[in-house]
Parts: C-alpha cells; sequence; structure tokens
C-alpha cells in the first residue's frame, strides 16, 4: 500500500496530536493543521479505507498498527532532519519547516546513513 506525501502528513498531525490528546477528532487535525474541515474529512476518509485509522461512531480517531507504525517512522524522520538542519546553523522554525518537505522524499537508505552519522557523534 502506498500512501502520498499529503497523506503522510495528516498521519504524522495524528501522532503528534494523541501524544497531547486523549482523542482526536477531525475538527483537531484541521485546527493543527490549518486545513479545511472538508479537506480533513476527505483525508480521513481515504486513510480510513486505507486502513490506517479507525473512526468510531462519535468521530473519534485512532491509529491503526499500520498507521502507527507509519506515523512513527515519519515523525522520526521529521525530528533527526530538523536535528541535523539545526545543527548546520540553520534556526528551528526554518529547520522544521525543510525537515517536512525532506522526509517525504528522502530514501531509506540515504536517511539511514543521515540517522547513523547524527548517532556517530
Amino acid at each position: 500500500m502506498s500512501i502520498k506525501e499529503s497523506g503522510e502528513m495528516y498521519l504524522e498531525s495524528i501522532y503528534v496530536l494523541c501524544k497531547f490528546k486523549s482523542s482526536v477528532r477531525s475538527i483537531d487535525i484541521a485546527e493543527h493543521m490549518n486545513y479545511t474541515k472538508p479537506s480533513v474529512s476527505r483525508a480521513v476518509g481515504l486513510l480510513k479505507k486505507e486502513g490506517y485509522i479507525l473512526v468510531d461512531n462519535d468521530g473519534y480517531i485512532t491509529l491503526t498498527d499500520s498507521g502507527t507504525q507509519l506515523a512513527e517512522t515519519i515523525f522520526e524522520r521529521h525530528t533527526i532532519l530538523t536535528k541535523m538542519l539545526m545543527g548546520l546553523g540553520v534556526d528551528e522554525e526554518t529547520a522544521a519547516d525543510d525537515a517536512c518537505r525532506i522526509e517525504h522524499g528522502i530514501s531509506d537508505k540515504s536517511f539511514l546513513a543521515i540517522k547513523e552519522h547524527i548517532k556517530g557523534k
């Protein structure tokens, strides 16, 4: 199952929200991402169809095992790439924004090399 960059961004947002809130609904995602409710509703439907999330009758969203695994991977990439860029002297806001763009396109091989390089320091 292949997921697009926008789907990865939604999963990462759900993952982050779940760390700070006991329950997550579409409105929380819309506010967090500064997206419209219809955009979030469409994405939630696609992620549910693809088996990455579950939505109960009250609209509460939870990540499935596969959704959690993918979201953790994306979040790890974001975190490590942000730290790497900041270590190069980039300010935190720019580093986080750039890491968000990089995290979706970088190969597993290149990311692993960066991760191992940072661990070695």
